[in-house]
């Protein structure tokens, strides 16, 4: 603001006595000292001489000049302040986020740090028509998951969460889709999409397709009556053949016939594996050529229906993992799985846990383990073995060389199986781990386990809980098992620093007070 002028007081200036009166407390006080100090100044330097005043200038020529007239402006706007224009690459950009679902090609004309701006505002929810080959950037992706699910674990995606989104999406739409009712080309889209990024499926439920109600007067005791009993009429699940011919890179198959959460509209129906969805799925498991791992659990698969999936999976040149745990296969069954494995198989796993396989379905599996040269993991917990399955079980590791991992455990075997397994622990240099847990081993079988494991120096683990072999023989065994454990952790080292590069060794430098000067005597 421009100061107010200085009028002389000697000669009774009118202006200056308006000046005087209009001004406000606080703008007198300091114009008072202005002059005041003024004054000062020019009396101290020109003693004896009249002050003589800079002419004023006129508020009629210049009306902002005189400060009287000026006043504080303040903006309507309470958030408005004196920033910056946007430059003209932040509207650009901008322009460009906002538009990208019509125009998403220019983002391969940018610079990458213009790319990474738009990647880091463009919208999670554009359609994958439009960000599916485009965008490759993990950031958005991750964006994509975490806005779509709570649970995130993107280490069981191998890292990736452009992988992880791709599987997980079409999870959802597989295990939400109504063979008869829903429209496929929802599905058809997403496939031609996931192509490329779906190595693992995981499919938890499959739905049956809707019937529709019979109608009567004693439809409900009918409908009660059959549930319980569970003469339903079959109704076949979704189809997976066009699925796994559309994706190329599918190496892990997850599945389970089943409803999930039904509660009051339990109906037998819900979790019945037909013969025609077995047909299905074992061509198409078998037309898969490059599938690794294959599991189906909890499904009521029977005799008939895994003899029906293993005549079409028998040569099948890259299934390395078999899981049929949690059904109801029996002897049958076995010794068609006891023919798999005993075949020009690659087989790795082997999981039957949790069926109905008994002796004779056991004994056609430890004939096919004498002949094999690749399983290396069998687990037949929670089965029926008895002592003549897990007998032929033990036999059968006294010639096989490549099994390191065996599950027994609640199989109602006895002292003649442990006697056995001596045998097996003192011979067998490649057996790692063992679990007979649940199963009465008793006294005398804890202690020929005992006398077997003195010799043993591979098994690292092996779990005896409620098999009643004594505290005595368990603390022994325990106590073998810890030293073994101590000479692999041993060995484990040795072998990195054998195949570590060797270091060069630099000369240290000698101490200066080791250094004696040689002293001669006159």
């Amino acid at each position: 603001m421009a100061e107010p002028p200085l009028t002389d007081l000697k000669d009774g200036n009118s202006d200056a006595t308006e000046t005087k009166t209009s001004k406000s407390p606080e703008i007198s006080k300091t114009g008072s000292r202005n002059g005041s100090a003024r004054s000062q100044k020019s009396h101290g330097s020109k003693k004896g001489r009249d002050f003589i005043p800079s002419p004023a200038v006129s508020a009629k020529d210049n009306p902002a000049a005189d400060w009287r007239n000026m006043r504080r402006i303040i903006a309507e706007d309470p958030e408005w302040s004196l920033a910056t224009v946007p430059l003209l690459v932040e509207l650009c950009i901008k322009h460009i986020v906002d538009n990208f679902e019509n125009n998403s090609k220019i983002l391969n004309d940018l610079l990458q740090k213009h790319q990474n701006k738009v990647l880091e505002k463009i919208s999670s929810d554009l359609p994958l028509k439009v960000t599916a080959n485009l965008v490759d950037d993990e950031g958005f992706w991750k964006r994509c998951c975490n806005a779509r699910w709570e649970i995130c674990d993107v280490l069981d995606f191998g890292g990736n969460w452009k992988r992880m989104f791709f599987e997980k999406n079409l999870q959802e739409i597989i295990e939400h889709f109504v063979p008869e009712t829903t429209d496929p080309i929802h599905l058809n889209e997403t496939l031609a999409l996931s192509a490329n990024y779906v190595k693992r499926l995981e499919i938890r439920q499959l739905l049956p397709p809707v019937r529709e109600a019979p109608k009567g007067p004693d439809f409900d005791d009918a409908s009660d009556a059959g549930s319980d009993t569970g003469d339903e009429p079959e109704c076949d699940h979704f189809n997976f053949t066009p699925v796994l011919s559309l994706l190329p890179n599918l190496e892990h198959l997850s599945l389970t016939y089943g409803v999930r959460d039904c509660g009051m509209n339990f109906e037998w129906q819900l979790f019945q594996f037909t013969a025609r969805d077995c047909l299905q799925l074992a061509q198409s498991v078998a037309a898969h050529k490059h599938l690794q791992v294959f599991k189906l659990h909890r499904s009521k698969v029977d005799d008939d229906k895994v003899r029906v999936l293993i005549s079409h999976i028998l040569d099948h040149p890259g299934l390395i993992e078999l899981d049929l745990s949690h059904n109801v296969i029996g002897d049958r069954g076995a010794r068609a799985i006891g023919k798999f494995i005993n075949n020009h198989s690659r087989l790795v796993r082997l999981n039957l846990c949790d069926n109905q396989i008994r002796g004779a379905g056991a004994q056609a599996i430890a004939h096919a383990l004498t002949k094999n040269t690749t399983v290396e993991h069998l687990n037949l917990r929670l089965n029926r073995l008895g002592d003549d399955g897990g007998q032929a079980i033990c036999r059968s590791m006294l010639k096989n060389s490549t099994l390191r991992e065996i599950n027994l455990g609640s199989n109602d075997m006895a002292e003649p199986t442990a006697a056995i397994l001596s045998q097996v622990v003192m011979q067998n240099s490649t057996i790692l781990s063992v679990d007979l847990s649940c199963n009465r081993l008793g006294p005398d079988g804890g202690k020929q386990l005992q006398e077997g494991m003195e010799e043993n120096t591979t098994i690292t683990t092996m779990d005896l809980r409620l098999t009643e072999c004594g505290q005595e023989s368990e603390y022994c065994i325990n106590q073998i098992l810890h030293r073994n454990q101590e000479a692999e952790r041993e060995a484990k080292i040795k072998k990195i620093e054998a195949e570590a590069p060797p270091q060069k060794k630099i000369a240290e430098p000698q101490a200066a007070h080791r250094y004696k000067p040689r002293i001669t005597h006159a």
